[in-house]
C-alpha cells in the first residue's frame, strides 16, 4: 500500500488548495451572475403591445442599425419617376425646315428681281403688268413640292406684297426664333405649344401688322415635331438616379415615435422592423454577453489565484473584491439610468474608487486588472441601452482615471495621500473630457466645456472622499490590513509599543532591528515590506509578560533560569508567542499580525535548554522543547522568522566579522530549512538566497568595526 496515500500533510495541503479553489470559483461565479443581470438589459430590445392609431405611451428609439428596405425602394421608385424622357433632336429635320423657310424668301426675292427686268422690257412693248396670282403661280413653280403643300397662295401672295426691306427684316427675326425654337426640340405632345410660344413672340415683335400676320401663317409649316424618345438614354439615366438614392437607414437610438403621438401605419411598419414589436426575444446577444461575463469570470479567478500565491489569498480579501467590484459596478449602472446622449453623466461617475480601495486592500497589480474589467463593463452598461453597441468614450474614460487612481497613490502615509491621489485623477479625468471635445467635430461652447470638466473634477474628488470613507469599514468588518492601517500600528505612540518599551527596552530595541531586516529582506523578494515592519515590531510583546526572563533584557541581574529547572525555563521562552498573541487580540490588532507573532519561531527546536535537559536526563522527549507553532504560513512570517533569530545569534557574537556574519546567517537559515520549518509558506530557494545576502549585506552595515580610540593613561 502507498503510504503517502493516508498522509496528514498531504491530506491537508490538498484541502487547503480545494478549499481555497472552492472560494476563488464561488467568488468568479457569483460576480459573472452578477455582471450578466446588470448588463442584461443594455443588451436586449425591449418590446412593446401597440396598437395601429393609438398614442404611444412613451418614446421609442430605435435599439439597432437597419435600412428600411420598403422605404428605400419608394424613394428609388419615386426618383426613378421623377427622371424625365431622354429625346433626341434630329439635326436633319432642324435643317431641312430652316432650309424651306430661307427658300421662301430666297423664292420671293428672286422672283421680283425677274419681274422687274420683265416688267422694264413690257414697258418698252407696251405691255400689260403680270398679276398678283400669277406671281404666285411662278413662284409655287419654283419653291420645293414641300413648300407648296404646306404654304397657302394667300400667305405667298401676302408675302410678295410685303415691302423688300420689311420682308428682309421679317425674314431674319423668324429664322432666328426658328431656330431657338427647333434647337430646343420640338416633341408630339408639345407642336402646338412650341407654334404657339413664336406666334406669340412675332406678334409682340416691331415688325408691321401684315408681316407678322403672314409669319403667324408660316410658323404652322416651319415648326414641326424634331426630338424622339431615346429608349437608351432615358433607361441609363433612371438607373444612374436609382444608384444615386442612399439607403434609408434607422439608426440605433433614433426616435421612431415620440410620447403622445400617433401610431401611423407608416410608424407601426419602423417599429416591426426595428423588432420592438415581436415578443420573441432574440437570444443570441443573451449568448454574447453570456461569452462576455465568462470571460471577464475567468480573468478574476486567474488574478484571484495569482493574489494568493503572492499574498496568501483569504476569506477576507475575496470579499472585499466580490464587494466593491458590487459596488463599482451597480453604481455605474445607477449613473447610466440617468445619463444620455446629451447631457453625458458618466464623467461625474466615481469609478476610481474601486482602483484605490482595491490597491490598499489587494495588490497594485489586482487594482490595475479590475480596473480594466471596470472599464469594459462600462462601455456596455453606458451604451443607453441600444444592442450591439459600446461607448467607448466611457469606457476610456474609465480606464484612463482607474490607471491614473493606481498610479498617484503612492508613498501612503496616512489618509491624506488618498486625497493627493485625488487631485491627480482630477488632471488626468479634465484632459481626457478635454480630448473627447477637442477630438470631436462638434461645436462646444465655453460653458459646456467647464460643466464637463467639472464632472470630472467632481468624479476624482467623490472617488477619494468614498474611498476614505469605506476604508474604515473594510478594515474593520472584514479585517484587511491596508498600509494607513499598518502606518497607524507602526507609530511609537501605540499603546502596546510603549508597553514594550518601559517593559522590555532590551526587547524593544531588538524589535526595532528586527523590523528593520526584514523589511529589507521583504522588498528584495517581492514581500510586503510594511507588513513584516510592523510584524517585527510586536511579535515579541509576549516578552513584557515576564521580561527578565529574556536576556536582552537581563541588565545588571542574575540570570534566573540559573535558579529554576530547564522545563521550567523553556515553558516561560515558549509560551511568550502565544501570550503575546492573546495580547495582540485582546487590542484587536489584525489577523496578519497576530499571525507573525504566533508563527515567528514555528515549531522550532529550543536547542540550549533541551540539551541541558538532556544532560541530567537522557530520555527527555524533544517535543518538550519544541514551540508548538503553527509554522509560518505567509512569506513575512517567514522572513521575521529568519531574522529574528539572526539578529539575536549575531548580536551575542564578540567580535561581529563579516565573515562570522555570513557564516551565521547561513547557518541558520540551513538549519530551518532542514527542519521544515518553512514547509508550509511559499518561499522558495532563490528567495532565501535572495534573504540571505540581503540580510548579510544590512548586518554588515550594522555591526561594521569601529576605531579603538586610544584611553589617555592615568598619571
Amino acid at each position: 500500500m502507498d503510504k503517502n496515500k493516508y498522509n496528514p500533510r498531504t491530506w491537508f495541503s490538498f484541502t487547503k488548495r480545494f478549499n481555497k479553489w472552492g472560494m476563488i470559483i464561488a467568488a468568479s461565479l457569483l460576480l459573472s451572475v452578477f455582471f450578466f443581470l446588470i448588463m442584461i438589459d443594455n443588451i436586449q430590445t425591449e418590446t412593446y403591445e401597440i396598437e395601429r392609431f393609438s398614442r404611444a405611451k412613451e418614446t421609442i428609439r430605435s435599439p439597432v442599425t437597419i435600412e428600411n428596405e420598403q422605404e428605400t425602394e419608394r424613394k428609388i421608385r419615386e426618383t426613378v419617376q421623377a427622371v424625365e424622357d431622354r429625346y433626341n433632336i434630329d439635326q436633319e429635320i432642324t435643317d431641312e425646315r430652316m432650309a424651306y423657310t430661307k427658300e421662301i424668301f430666297d423664292a420671293i426675292t428672286n422672283l421680283e428681281e425677274e419681274l422687274k427686268d420683265t416688267q422694264q422690257n413690257k414697258e418698252a412693248s407696251d405691255t400689260a403688268p403680270i398679276s398678283e396670282q400669277e406671281k404666285v403661280q411662278q413662284l409655287k413653280q419654283i419653291l420645293s413640292e414641300e413648300i407648296q403643300k404646306g404654304v397657302s397662295d394667300d400667305s405667298l401672295s401676302q408675302l410678295i406684297q410685303v415691302p423688300k426691306e420689311e420682308r428682309e427684316k421679317g425674314e431674319k427675326f423668324f429664322l432666328e426664333i426658328l431656330s431657338k425654337t427647333l434647337n430646343n426640340g420640338v416633341r408630339t405632345e408639345n407642336t402646338q405649344s412650341a407654334i404657339s410660344n413664336m406666334q406669340q413672340e412675332i406678334k409682340y415683335s416691331d415688325l408691321d401688322a401684315d408681316m407678322r400676320e403672314v409669319l403667324t401663317r408660316l410658323s404652322e409649316f416651319a415648326v414641326v415635331e424634331n426630338s424622339f424618345f431615346d429608349v437608351d438614354k432615358t433607361s441609363t439615366a433612371r438607373k444612374e438616379a436609382a444608384s444615386n438614392v442612399e439607403p434609408v437607414v434607422i439608426r440605433a437610438g433614433e426616435i421612431i415615435v415620440r410620447e403622445g403621438q400617433t401610431i401611423t401605419n407608416e410608424v407601426y411598419k419602423k417599429l416591426d422592423l426595428v423588432g420592438v414589436l415581436d415578443k420573441e426575444r432574440n437570444f443570441f446577444p443573451g449568448i454574447g454577453l453570456a461569452i462576455l461575463v465568462l470571460l471577464l469570470g475567468s480573468a478574476i479567478a486567474h488574478e484571484m489565484n495569482w493574489l494568493d500565491r503572492k499574498e496568501r489569498l483569504n476569506t477576507a480579501k475575496v470579499t472585499a473584491i466580490v464587494v466593491i467590484s458590487i459596488m463599482a459596478v451597480a453604481l455605474m449602472k445607477i449613473v447610466s439610468i440617468y445619463t444620455t446622449q446629451i447631457n453625458q453623466l458618466f464623467y461625474v461617475m466615481p469609478i476610481a474608487m474601486g482602483a484605490l480601495l482595491l490597491k490598499q486592500l489587494t495588490h497594485e497589480r489586482s487594482a490595475i486588472i479590475f480596473s480594466t474589467l471596470f472599464a469594459i463593463l462600462g462601455s456596455v452598461i453606458f451604451n443607453h441601452q441600444i444592442p450591439g453597441s459600446l461607448n467607448v468614450e466611457a469606457g476610456i474614460y474609465f480606464l484612463l482615471s482607474q490607471l491614473a487612481a493606481v498610479f498617484f497613490l503612492r508613498n501612503v502615509k496616512d489618509r491624506l495621500a488618498v486625497m493627493k491621489a485625488g487631485l491627480g485623477i482630477a488632471v488626468i479625468n479634465i484632459m481626457v473630457v478635454l480630448l473627447f471635445i477637442f477630438l470631436s467635430f462638434e461645436k462646444y461652447a465655453w460653458g459646456d466645456m467647464l460643466l464637463q470638466s467639472s464632472f470630472a473634477a467632481a468624479s476624482a474628488f467623490l472617488s477619494a472622499v468614498l474611498t476614505i470613507g469605506l476604508l474604515p469599514y473594510f478594515e474593520a468588518a472584514l479585517g484587511i490590513l491596508s498600509d494607513i492601517k499598518l502606518l497607524q500600528l507602526s507609530s511609537p505612540n501605540h499603546p502596546l509599543l510603549k508597553k514594550l518599551l518601559t517593559e522590555a527596552p532590551g526587547t524593544y530595541h531588538h524589535s526595532v532591528m528586527v523590523a528593520n531586516l526584514s523589511e529589507a529582506a521583504c522588498e528584495a523578494v517581492g514581500a510586503n515590506g510594511l507588513l513584516a515592519r510592523v510584524g517585527a515590531y510586536y511579535h515579541d510583546l509576549g516578552k513584557t509578560v515576564q521580561p527578565h526572563f529574556f536576556i536582552e533584557n537581563q541588565l545588571a541581574i542574575q540570570n534566573p533560569h540559573d535558579f529554576i529547572e530547564p522545563n521550567e525555563s523553556a515553558k516561560i521562552i515558549i509560551s511568550h508567542p502565544y501570550d503575546g498573541a492573546e495580547m495582540l487580540k485582546k487590542h484587536r490588532l489584525p489577523q496578519e499580525i497576530i499571525d507573525i507573532a504566533k508563527q515567528h519561531h514555528g515549531t522550532s527546536l529550543l536547542k540550549y535548554f533541551y540539551y541541558k535537559d538532556k544532560e541530567q536526563n537522557k530520555e527527555v522527549e524533544e517535543a518538550t522543547y519544541r514551540y508548538p507553532g503553527p509554522k509560518p504560513q505567509t512569506k513575512e512570517a517567514a522572513i521575521v522568522s529568519i531574522c529574528d533569530s539572526v539578529e539575536a545569534a549575531v548580536r551575542s557574537l564578540q567580535e561581529p566579522t563579516e565573515h562570522k556574519i555570513e557564516e551565521i546567517v547561513t547557518s541558520i537559515i540551513q538549519d530551518k530549512l532542514v527542519d521544515g520549518q518553512f514547509d508550509e509558506c511559499p518561499i522558495t530557494l532563490q528567495e532565501l538566497n535572495k534573504i540571505q545576502q540581503i540580510t548579510c549585506s544590512t548586518l554588515k552595515g550594522i555591526f561594521h568595526s569601529r576605531i579603538q580610540y586610544p584611553m589617555e593613561e592615568a598619571n
